[in-house]
């Protein structure tokens, strides 16, 4: 038996055509450090022949709807615990780490140890300023780089989330979870760090990724949801909330000159 599924898209109006996601960063200290998010593409594949992958319409499909956000730093860090039985980062680079550490210890944050998942498993998460905004229904979830490579796997998961951008555009972070803490966790700046899928009204339609600016009325909806999470346990409860406050527009594309 065949069955046939049909997706409506209108012609015109807001739910026609792409779906429009603006990111930003959301400071500009340090700002050249962090790469413009791309869409994931598998590079220099073979496509002579017509039943290769790379040439696959589901293949194409599904990598077209991701988008990769890399490392910004090179860093190589161990887990430990000291006489107290405290929990602790190691910068196993030592002198030679590119980042001074005083600096490392704002960007990688070892969570408290009653806050991990598994007792024997540390959390640490990696403070990034991306963020994302649409002005229609859109979710983003954040995952893995499943189609990326690693001589040297990571000796844990990376465990994201999915949100809707458009009523909580707020920083992203790199949530990692330590299985195994005998090994060294390894970054190397450049290589994918995670993946963002977008998912709006119609499963069809393509998402556009554009720079959007940080206008006054970003800026001051950004602040009124700004550290919710410190203060209630179910922050998807205060979407409604926030949504009662929300301006019509928050995405104005970057122009450049």
């Amino acid at each position: 038996m065949q069955i046939n599924i049909e997706f409506e898209r209108p012609d015109e109006g807001p739910a026609s055509g792409p779906v429009t996601v603006g990111w930003f960063l959301t400071k500009d200290k340090g700002s050249i450090l962090f790469d413009p998010p791309e869409r994931l593409t598998v590079r220099q594949t073979n496509k002579t022949h017509a039943k290769s992958a790379s040439r696959c319409p589901a293949v194409i499909q599904m990598e077209s709807r991701y988008f990769v956000v890399k490392c910004p730093f090179d860093m190589h860090i161990g887990f430990g615990r000291d006489e107290k039985g405290k929990p602790h980062l190691i910068n196993r680079a030592g002198n030679a780490s590119p980042i001074r550490a005083s600096k490392l210890s704002e960007a990688l944050v070892l969570v408290n140890e009653a806050e991990w998942r598994f007792p024997d498993r540390p959390t640490v998460q990696l403070i990034l300023p991306y963020c994302f905004i649409a002005d229609e229904t859109v979710y983003l979830t954040q995952l893995g780089t499943f189609a990326h490579y690693r001589p040297d796997p990571l000796p844990g998961t990376i465990f994201g989330g999915r949100f809707p951008v458009n009523l909580w555009p707020r920083g992203l972070m790199w949530a990692f979870e330590w299985h195994d803490t005998s090994k060294d966790l390894i970054l190397r700046r450049g290589e994918p760090l995670f993946y963002c899928q977008f998912e709006a009204n119609s499963p069809d339609r393509p998402v556009q990724l554009v720079e959007a600016e940080r206008t006054p009325a970003l800026e001051e909806y950004m602040e009124k949801i700004a550290g919710a999470v410190n203060y209630v346990n179910q922050t998807f409860s205060l979407f409604k909330a926030a949504e009662s406050v929300r301006p019509a527009k928050l995405l104005t594309p970057k122009k450049r000159e």
